[in-house]
């Protein structure tokens, strides 16, 4: 069964940190490269982080980079986001994201991910 399971969400304050962890069943998670996306209420789903199969290869969106981690445990099967620095323009629910099985490179684009959480709400207040 396909399943991805964030967790690690929570409010807190303006310059505070929080770590996101993603929970994939191996099916999920083997050979894929993963993401983390975020949406508010009213705007579309966007771009957060990505990494690649190996861990070798990750890209953020210019809104985080600099302040998000991205990392990934394949032997655990769970793909971590470290969120320093946090803004309150951070705040969204923030959604873990997998490509098909064997799809190893990394993408920003959500149509190109095929596995997606339930989301984890991630509030920052000033």
């Amino acid at each position: 069964q396909v399943q991805l399971v964030e967790s690690g969400g929570g409010l807190v304050q303006a310059g505070d940190s929080l770590r996101l962890s993603c929970a994939a069943s191996a099916r999920t998670f083997s050979g894929s490269a993963m993401g983390w996306f975020r949406q508010s209420p009213g705007k579309e789903r966007e771009f957060v982080a990505a990494i690649s199969w190996s861990g070798g290869i990750t890209y953020y969106a210019d809104s985080v980079k600099g302040r998000f981690t991205i990392s990934r445990d394949n032997a655990q099967n769970t793909v971590d986001l470290q969120m320093n620095g946090l803004k309150t323009e951070d705040t969204a629910a923030y959604y873990c994201a997998a490509r098909a099985a064997g799809r190893w490179s990394i993408s920003i684009r959500n149509y190109e991910y095929a596995y997606w959480g339930q989301g984890t709400q991630v509030t920052v207040s000033s």
